[in-house]
């Protein structure tokens, strides 16, 4: 398998979309937001650019982490004018942040020998991306969560640092001009790192919830929720983004059943109850730090099947989810590695 739409960018952005269609229709009432960017900079002549399109924990693990392993190389990082607090979450420095004026490439920047983002469907990774094709250096594609038929395709002659081979060639989608090298996923190296101060298989089960999701209808996901906190007593955790109308509906609706709401915040990395998904990086968090974790879904369709299978996922009423195969090398290391040798070969 591969995915569904492995190379039109704007076809991608329709089917998201039409996802989510009461989703389209708040965003063209409300006023736009700013759409303007800032760079962080430090050094006097920055040699790879991060393009960071929201400080969140897989943004930070994928691109900060490879950031913090370049040690005082110097580096710029490009992100959304709003973003607060830029200069206080990056690594190293000091660190001097400039606006971007009409989107045109800094002319402190135009020595860059490497882009690294997680994709250029969101509009820092966009706009670096356009300045990487300006700048002719190579833009590097940090695989930052795991990857559904639904994943947005690749930029033109992207070169991918993947979790593992099955990863890329399913991400490539049969492509020639995307290149890859295998690095294996922070989060999980960092998950692994951690472990877990307790894990305790009898402990009140926690549904992750994935109501936000594109990937398959809300009714499947609820009805998952519904069935899996039904038949253990599992507490049900809402994603950081199900904050609409609907889903707080149906945390309301759920709670009037029965169904405890985790609303304390505890971070997931700090969790040691059991766990439970449809397809969470959660799961491969949670085995990892050697936690019991498994997947469900009713009457799953193949992909998701093959998703299961391509991730080692234990279904419900099996043997828990094994923990990640672990690489040699921190895969922050392992980026740092190839930016540098990028850097390196255009010097």
């Amino acid at each position: 398998m591969g995915l569904n739409i492995a190379l039109d960018l704007d076809q991608w952005r329709k089917w998201q979309h039409g996802r989510h269609p009461l989703r389209k229709l708040r965003a063209a009432l409300r006023p736009a937001p700013d759409s303007g960017f800032a760079v962080a900079v430090r050094g006097d002549v920055p040699v790879v650019l991060v393009a960071l399109d929201a400080d969140t924990p897989t943004q930070r693990m994928s691109l900060l982490e490879p950031l913090k392993a370049l040690g005082d190389m110097p580096a710029a990082v490009l992100a959304p004018a709003g973003l607060p607090g830029l200069r206080q979450i990056l690594p190293g420095g000091p660190w001097r942040e400039e606006p971007v004026r009409n989107m045109q490439l800094p002319g402190q920047l135009r020595q860059l020998s490497a882009v690294l983002a997680v994709g250029h469907y969101l509009p820092a990774g966009a706009l670096a991306h356009a300045w990487s094709r300006q700048l002719g250096v190579k833009f590097d594609v940090v695989q930052h969560g795991l990857m559904t038929p639904h994943a947005p395709p690749l930029p033109q002659d992207a070169h991918l640092l993947a979790f593992s081979d099955a990863d890329a060639e399913f991400w490539q989608s049969g492509r020639g001009d995307v290149t890859w090298d295998v690095v294996g996923s922070q989060l999980l190296w960092t998950a692994g790192a951690q472990g877990a101060e307790r894990a305790d298989g009898a402990s009140r089960p926690v549904f992750l919830g994935q109501l936000h999701g594109a990937e398959l209808p809300r009714s499947g996901f609820a009805r998952a929720a519904t069935q899996f906190c039904t038949a253990t007593g599992a507490e049900y955790r809402p994603h950081p983004s199900e904050t609409d109308k609907l889903s707080r509906l149906q945390h309301a609706l759920w709670e009037r059943r029965g169904v405890k709401i985790d609303r304390s915040g505890i971070p997931l990395a700090a969790l040691n109850a059991p766990v439970a998904s449809v397809f969470s990086t959660g799961v491969l968090e949670a085995a990892a730090r050697g936690i019991p974790a498994w997947v469900t879904y009713p009457s799953p369709p193949t992909w998701l099947e093959e998703f299961w299978g391509r991730y080692g996922m234990s279904r419900w009423g099996t043997e828990p989810t094994p923990a990640p195969a672990r690489p040699d090398l921190e895969p922050a290391r392992a980026i740092a590695a190839i930016i540098s040798n990028q850097v390196r070969e255009v010097s």
